[in-house]
């Protein structure tokens, strides 16, 4: 088993990771024990109830977060004509049908999220076996299969986070920088909450959220109090 680093060893010396953290204290205490030296991205992760394996229990689905995650996304588009046009204007990275298609063939992948108008999709639909393991691969539920496609890419580039649970019922996600302030931060966990919440799926049984943890590219995770999570009048 590879051994820590003194400086993580430092990070969880006194830290009592038994307990749960209320919301806002727990982006505190990660703040005072992160041992990075770069704008680190502060994420959550929650275990669910669920077993995805059932089609009733798949939970797949997005949220723009009120104060974006502070990562520029590249945003592919698959259009023609107007609508291409139109993807542009929204500040699109890249635009194209076929030739697009052929780009990612040829192992070119220079984005992170992909849209599609509905007519691309039997274009789009030969790069399943590329995009769909990347979690790239356009869907209606996710607003990347449609004809406004302007609309598409500003959610996209303006902090919408997609997310999928899987197979154990884990869901994650980026919910800002350590850059943000602990206001952000805490108003964007409690949104992607929320969004989990009200996508709960009809076949879940019993227990639904499980465990919230939250942590820091290089910090150590902390439980969450979830009731501490849910939004405030």
């Amino acid at each position: 088993m590879a051994r820590r680093g003194k400086k993580i060893t430092d990070a969880y010396k006194g830290l009592d990771r038994s307990r749960a953290f209320a919301l806002e204290e727990a982006i505190k205490t990660i703040r005072e024990r992160s041992i990075a030296s770069f704008d680190e991205t502060f994420e959550i992760a929650m275990n669910l109830g669920l077993n995805p394996r059932h089609a009733d229990q798949t939970l797949r689905g997005a949220v723009t977060l009120p104060h974006g995650t502070g990562k520029a996304v590249r945003v592919a588009v698959f259009a023609r004509g107007d609508k291409a046009q139109a993807a542009q204007d929204a500040g699109a990275d890249l635009v194209g049908a076929e030739d697009l298609a052929e780009q990612i063939q040829n192992g070119e992948m220079n984005f992170e999220r992909a849209i599609a108008t509905p007519d691309m999709m039997p274009i789009v639909g030969r790069l399943g076996k590329i995009l769909g393991p990347r979690g790239l691969m356009p869907n209606p539920k996710l607003g990347t299969v449609t004809n406004d496609v302007a609309e598409a890419v500003k959610a996209a580039k303006g902090g919408q986070v997609t997310f999928r649970a899987e197979r154990a019922g884990l869901v994650h996600a980026g919910i800002g920088k350590a850059s943000f302030d602990d206001q952000q931060l805490a108003e964007n966990a409690r949104a992607f909450y929320d969004a989990i919440v009200k996508n709960k799926p009809s076949g879940a049984k019993g227990q639904y959220i499980k465990k919230v943890s939250m942590s820091s590219t290089m910090s150590p995770g902390l439980k969450l109090d979830v009731a501490t999570l849910q939004l405030q009048d």
